[in-house]
């Protein structure tokens, strides 16, 4: 390699982030930071600037922005805070910039990642609400901008290992019959159903095999997480929603597996930590030291399956008629889930109610095509007005 590229991580100061420069720090002879952003973790922001000193820093109100720059500039340091969307924009899709991580949760990242496409840059994908909310517009921009796409999602990043490289042709034309999606199952997996009324926003973020944020692992618990994970392998992958098939396998051990038509099965395995898949994303089609464990099998000693229960995990079902019907569908599904997740963590819901509230605002908002960007935040405002008036209505 013989130029250091230069990596806009969007969402540092998240659990993406922050595996991504451990990454990039063990690699200074191919990787070097040109900007981070944060959204609430400032002290963590301001310190990943001291650490890495990257061209600018992103955060979203001008008032934090002084006060950074304010901070920086007594540090010794010159790197330059901008402020809000546009300024998350205009980092990922900076000339110099090679390769942008897509790491901040939810539909706040959908502008920002698009921008990096547009600009055709390598985009690292941990962002899935991008893909889930804009498929068809995405993955349309992705071919028009011949930008390079890579899933960092551990699911997606070992299907990827697994599908042949020519996969785009479609997976009948590859001889692929099927995409199995693992799922851990959270750590409701074996929770008598009677008691899933009077679980707490720690204990569903209490995942047994993942360390992420909040509103990630809420979302793993209620396995809308892999509903989101479905709709985006579909986009990503060419597939159809009835080639998906979710696996519970409580191990986390196989991130993902394809089945080909001849019998073959491959999948990709290794211990559960996200430094594997991005390091195999930012180095693609190469390989480099992630800092990842070797995986001990005789450790493991045994790998488990099994179907996943509809009754216990509704939002799966939702997510997959959400990609099916298609359109705002994806869209409406994940605003309302959004919404739905943040009234749980603030103690204002019961967590079986989140896939309550997301059914009833699909239920009550027809589907409709989204042929350009606007109409995608439209029905993604409009959940949220749905979602908010359902709140309001059981005074919440």
């Amino acid at each position: 390699m013989s130029r250091v590229q230069q990596v806009t991580v969007l969402g540092a100061t998240g659990s993406i982030g922050l595996s991504t420069l451990d990454v990039i720090a063990r690699h200074p002879d191919r990787y070097q930071v040109f900007a981070l952003s944060g959204f609430s973790r400032l002290k963590e922001l301001f310190a990943l600037c001291v650490r890495h000193t990257p061209r600018f820093a992103v955060v979203p109100q001008a008032a934090i922005a002084r006060d950074l720059q304010d901070e920086l500039r007594a540090a010794g340091l010159r790197t330059e805070v901008l402020v809000g969307e546009e300024g998350l924009c205009q980092v990922a899709a900076d000339p110099e910039v090679d390769a942008v991580m897509a790491a901040i949760v939810g539909a706040a990242g959908l502008r920002p990642t698009l921008a990096a496409v547009h600009a055709g840059k390598k985009i690292l994908l941990a962002n899935k609400e991008a893909l889930v909310m804009s498929g068809a517009l995405f993955m349309q921009a992705v071919r028009k901008s011949g930008s390079l796409l890579l899933p960092v999602d551990s699911e997606h990043n070992a299907i990827f290992q697994c599908m042949p490289g020519d996969f785009a042709r479609g997976l009948g034309q590859v001889g692929v019959r099927r995409i199995l999606l693992t799922a851990s199952g959270g750590p409701f997996l074996h929770t008598p159903l009677s008691e899933l009324e009077h679980v707490s926003p720690e204990q569903a973020c209490a995942h047994p095999n993942w360390s992420m944020g909040r509103k990630i692992s809420v979302d793993s618990a209620s396995m809308m997480n892999k509903g989101l994970e479905l709709i985006e392998a579909c986009w990503l992958f060419d597939a159809k929603p009835a080639q998906v098939e979710v696996v519970i396998h409580p191990q986390s051990v196989i991130h993902s597996l394809v089945d080909y038509i001849d019998g073959s099965v491959l999948a990709q395995l290794g211990n559960p930590d996200m430094r594997t898949p991005i390091a195999n994303a930012l180095s693609w089609p190469q390989r480099i030291d992630s800092g990842v464990a070797p995986l001990d099998l005789f450790a493991i000693a045994r790998l488990d399956f099994q179907a996943p229960d509809e009754q216990r995990f509704p939002c799966l079902r939702l997510a997959r008629q959400a990609a099916e019907a298609g359109a705002s569908a994806p869209a409406t599904l994940n605003a309302a889930n959004e919404v739905a997740v943040a009234a749980f963590l603030e103690g204002r819901i019961r967590y079986p109610e989140i896939a309550s509230i997301i059914e009833e605002v699909l239920n009550r908002e027809p589907v409709v095509a989204v042929d350009e960007l606007d109409a995608v935040f439209s029905a993604d405002a409009r959940a949220r007005e749905l979602t908010g008036q359902w709140l309001k209505r059981h005074g919440r």
